[in-house]
């Protein structure tokens, strides 16, 4: 598992099994049991706390990875990767992290 990985989890309900953002930083897989994850949705609302995802990074559709919902889960519930968020991409994650905390130094990204 590394940072920047689209997985599938399934979490309890309501969320259930969905593919989600891994957060965490990479080196943090190998011993921590809980990990930072971000919802990905087909629902697209257009937002800034929204990372649009889709058919590169392994989608089957057009999808967002939506910052306000992020999770502490347990690494267990992580299973199959989907796919991958490039280099390019990473400012946008922590962009729309800015606007889901309301961090002024991350909104500017």
């Amino acid at each position: 598992m590394k940072q920047f990985q689209i997985r599938w989890a399934t979490m309890p309900r309501p969320v259930g099994r969905r593919p989600v953002l891994l957060l965490s930083r990479t080196p943090s897989y190998a011993y921590l049991a809980k990990v930072i994850v971000a919802e990905v949705t087909t629902r697209i609302r257009g937002i800034p706390q929204e990372v649009r995802l889709g058919r590169r990074e392994g989608l089957s559709s057009a999808s967002v990875a939506n910052m306000d919902n992020i999770h502490v889960i347990a690494k267990e519930w992580i299973s199959d990767l989907v796919g991958v968020l490039g280099p390019k991409r990473h400012r946008e994650v922590k962009r729309a992290l800015g606007f889901a905390l309301d961090w002024e130094e991350l909104k500017v990204l």
